[in-house]
């Protein structure tokens, strides 16, 4: 028993001590500003086995963190410690005293997790309810036919079939379903699940030899919930699985709710079967947001965020207004604007104009005016070594292919907002933590090698400057 407790106590140890290290190297990343404004309110609770407990003082501060900081704390994290799989973030506003003063509302752990590969299922977010989605021109079918789908017993259209850009509300109105068909029958089969989470398992249930139990799983449910099938593409078998899963639900008239970054017809790659099943039921697209549309989500989450955190300054409607007009990419960066500038107004204690609104969002605008892609990323890596497109998204390891694609995938980190996953789907389907180990690679590489770091440079230039 005392050798357990010794042990613990060692782990627990080890921990902070690696803790330190990390936030060591957050403080260098994001200089001392944002480390003490932001990343300092972390405060380390426990180990237990694969999982980390941190607190923060208030959910704002906590949501700030995950959309802001959280990559490349789990990066760190990882460089540190291979063996953590998940993080869980709790509230704790007793730590408020000490820290900023921005809302206190104490509220259940929320749980991110570092490698989802243990999960079988995701969970569904509270903040994604058909109630807190704002309806416009732009995505007003989409969201109808959601809305329909969840209240009816029988859906005309089977499957429902989303489709839009990046940040534009489409997980949003799947939690959404989801959340409204367990709401009116809580004992209905409801299952939400990103590809690459049905491939995962479907991989493990070939490696195990269990394909039945898998079949059965599936074959069984009253609802499923698919987000991003994009990332089928060039997966055959699991396109193969799906499409019989697919098939035995609509036999059985179960619904089935499905989500992706392009039209049907436009998914290269796919089985033309799975593409005509995919064309059968309701397609309905999500455009961008208009400026209304911008402007009254912006005007929706300021309220909210002024009625989370006591004694809050609210923006006023010209800073609103600007936000509108000038990010128009998408739902999330505009959200992203909006609370880092209630942020800033906050710290300060006191309103701030226009002009100071540009400043606080000055990296932000600049990068809206000037959006590097992964394509463009990918294209000039390739132009740059001599190799294809096709080579650096191909499963070839040969060390002509693979160093370029290491490089693209650290080059995508750096200059695009994309996540650790999303890169990976660029990358012909691989995993975040594949991602993880290039942009290590690369970092390394360039602290060992100054040629080698002179090359980075140049491409960075070439890819900036066109």
């Amino acid at each position: 028993m005392s050798q357990d407790l010794n042990r613990q106590s060692n782990q627990t140890i080890s921990f902070k001590d690696q803790w330190g290290n990390v936030l060591k190297k957050l403080n260098n990343e994001y200089g001392n500003e944002i480390f003490n404004s932001w990343i300092k309110n972390i405060k380390i609770q426990s180990q237990e086995g694969e999982v980390l407990y941190f607190s923060v003082p208030t959910r704002f501060i906590r949501d700030w963190i995950t959309s802001h900081y959280l990559d490349k704390i789990i990066f760190f994290l990882n460089t540190e410690n291979p063996d953590i799989k998940r993080v869980k973030i709790n509230i704790d506003n007793s730590l408020s005293s000490s820290t900023h003063q921005i809302g206190n509302n104490l509220e259940s752990t929320k749980q991110y997790s570092l490698n989802t590969s243990n999960n079988d299922e995701w969970p569904l977010d509270e903040r994604f309810k058909f109630e807190k989605f704002i309806v416009g021109p732009s995505n007003e079918l989409a969201f109808a036919s959601a809305k329909r789908l969840s209240l009816s017993e029988q859906f005309e259209f089977n499957p429902l079939y989303l489709y839009g850009g990046v940040g534009l509300g489409k997980t949003h109105l799947l939690h959404s379903i989801a959340w409204k068909i367990k709401e009116n029958n809580p004992d209905a089969k409801v299952l939400y699940l990103s590809a690459e989470r049905f491939m995962f398992q479907f991989i493990k249930s070939l490696r195990q030899k269990d394909t039945m139990a898998f079949k059965q799983k599936f074959r069984s449910l009253d609802v499923f919930i698919l987000d991003d099938i994009q990332f089928m593409i060039g997966k055959s078998s699991t396109q193969e699985e799906f499409f019989h899963t697919f098939n035995s639900l609509l036999d059985l008239n179960k619904k089935v709710i499905i989500s992706c970054d392009r039209a049907p017809s436009d998914l290269k790659g796919f089985d033309e079967r799975i593409k005509s099943r995919l064309s059968g039921g309701l397609v309905a697209d999500i455009l961008p947001a208009s400026f209304d549309l911008r402007y009254s989500i912006l005007k929706k989450k300021s309220e909210e965020l002024k009625s989370r955190n006591n004694n809050a300054i609210q923006l006023n409607d010209n800073i609103l207004e600007f936000l509108a007009k000038t990010i128009d990419s998408n739902v999330r960066e505009l959200e992203g604007a909006l609370n880092k500038v209630f942020t800033f107004s906050n710290i300060l204690g006191k309103e701030i104009d226009v002009e100071l609104t540009k400043s606080v969002l000055k990296d932000l605008l600049r990068s809206s005016n000037r959006r590097i892609t992964i394509d463009e990323i990918q294209n000039k890596v390739s132009n740059y070594y001599n190799v294809k497109i096709e080579d650096l998204i191909s499963v070839r390891r040969i060390r002509s292919f693979a160093r370029p694609r290491q490089i693209a995938m650290y080059l995508s980190k750096k200059l695009t907002t994309r996540s650790l996953p999303e890169i990976g789907r660029k990358f012909g389907g691989r995993d975040h933590t594949t991602v993880i180990h290039a942009v290590k690679k690369i970092e390394q590489l360039k602290s060992e090698n100054s040629k080698f770091s002179e090359d980075i440079n140049l491409i960075t230039q070439i890819i900036t400057s066109s």
